[in-house]
């Protein structure tokens, strides 16, 4: 049994998908980061970085209990736990990690910008806004050229955590200033991959929690000083 250490946001759904995906039995520990649930000492003790999701896996790769941190790892330690969605081919391998990669330091850190200045900055500040919608216009355009070349999935021909990794950030496009008239080629690929019944089945784990941020209070924890305070 794999406990998972979750909230209903795309980091969190890439491995809700990926555990069903992979048929993994898990049982889910929500972490209400508008509450402040990711400093009690507990979850920092698995996720030092106060950041969803985190996993402790009872039967690890020596058979003693393993806990993990940061979705990307968590990806691909269930892959390689499972042998499933990761090419077994050394450059399709290496492609789909590329590609993971590609999310990590692009799509969700400058679509999680572009989500903050346009909907929850205190402040509207036009810089920021078109700084960061225009480069989730140009990660969405890189991905779609992608998917023209390759056909299918992000890495190719085969679906793998690269897509896993990516979809969940796409789910908010609207929020992101995105037409997806403008990429017909990765509307097709984000149709394609919403249509898996393992992914219907992930993004709705813990979606009955999912809420907007109103108060003053949540604000605070999730982008006032309560987050950089030294634990």
């Amino acid at each position: 049994m794999i406990d998972m250490y979750s909230w209903p946001t795309p980091n969190g759904h890439k491995v809700h998908i990926m555990l069903e995906e992979c048929g993994l039995p898990y049982r889910v520990h929500a972490v209400d980061i508008g509450a402040g649930d990711q400093f009690q000492p507990d979850f920092l003790a698995i996720s030092p970085n106060n950041k969803i999701p985190a996993i402790v896996d009872a039967d690890g790769p020596d058979g003693a209990p393993i806990s993990l941190f940061e979705s990307g790892a968590i990806l691909l330690y269930l892959a390689g736990k499972t042998g499933r969605f990761l090419p077994a081919d050394v450059r399709g391998r290496y492609r789909a990690l590329e590609w993971l990669m590609f999310q990590m330091g692009g799509v969700g850190p400058m679509l999680g910008q572009a989500h903050h200045f346009r909907l929850y900055a205190p402040e509207k500040i036009g810089y920021a806004i078109d700084r960061y919608t225009n480069e989730a216009k140009r990660l969405y355009s890189v991905m779609d050229r992608q998917i023209e070349h390759t056909g299918a999935y992000i890495a190719g021909d085969e679906y793998t955590i690269a897509d896993i990794a990516v979809f969940p950030w796409l789910r908010s496009w609207e929020n992101q200033g995105i037409d997806w008239a403008d990429y017909p080629a990765l509307k097709g690929w984000f149709d394609r991959v919403a249509a898996r019944p393992a992914v219907q089945r992930g993004v709705q784990v813990l979606a009955e929690r999912r809420k907007p941020v109103r108060s003053a209070a949540e604000k605070e924890v999730l982008f006032g000083q309560t987050q950089y305070r030294r634990r």
